[in-house]
């Protein structure tokens, strides 16, 4: 499997940076957050052949992207020229996004990034943001994409390749009821999501404590 990987942040309530040189079964997925925007477009990479035969193109696209402070229209047409891109290709998108496109729990009415419990005001404007890159991905017609949402915290910690999925509600932990994961376990989420799709086209993760 050929993967491509783009830049990653959280967009959640803690922005953190996903470490680098995140491996699993293979496949590298790289990360950093950007203060501003670091490009006007995104395009996929074509390997260069030596041959006659047309180089394949990767099997997926991981498509991280976040800004700040938030810059919703860089962070919606570098997605949608992904997802051009990808749709001429065949390629899969993943889209790591933010937990602000999530429904509360317990208020499905209640966007996350509308929620102050989970997003303080200085982030809102970033979590708004990503709601509209969702927006983006679901009013794409051609694209096969999927929109994985980190839970509310996002931090650097232990890789213990242990997470509980969901759907397009915010989860919370079953020890103590925080709605968190790892940067570490995010990337082994990631990569799993890759090599063994699902149905749903919007999920997420949170951390599963041991038992």
């Amino acid at each position: 499997m050929s993967t491509t990987s783009g830049t990653a942040a959280t967009g959640a309530t803690t922005i953190s940076p996903v470490p680098t040189g995140a491996t699993a079964k293979g496949v590298t997925a790289t990360g950093t957050t950007s203060p501003r925007p670091v490009a006007t477009g995104t395009t996929l990479p074509r390997p260069v052949g030596t041959g006659t035969t047309p180089p394949r193109p990767p099997d997926a696209v991981v498509l991280s992207v976040r800004t700040f402070p938030a810059d919703r229209e860089f962070l919606v047409g570098a997605t949608r020229t992904v997802l051009d891109a990808a749709a001429r290709l065949g390629t899969r998108v993943l889209v790591v996004g933010g937990a602000g496109a999530l429904h509360s729990p317990g208020d499905p009415d209640l966007p996350v990034a509308e929620n102050p419990a989970y997003v303080p005001d200085e982030y809102r404007a970033v979590a708004l943001a990503g709601t509209a890159q969702l927006r983006t991905c679901e009013a794409h017609a051609d694209a096969d994409w999927v929109y994985l949402s980190p839970p509310a915290v996002l931090e650097p910690g232990e890789r213990t390749g242990r997470y509980r999925r969901g759907t397009d509600t915010l989860l919370m932990d079953s020890d103590g009821g925080r709605s968190w994961i790892s940067a570490e376990d995010l990337a082994v989420a990631v990569v799993d999501e890759v090599e063994n799709p699902g149905a749903e086209r919007h999920i997420t993760v949170v951390h599963l404590p041991s038992t």
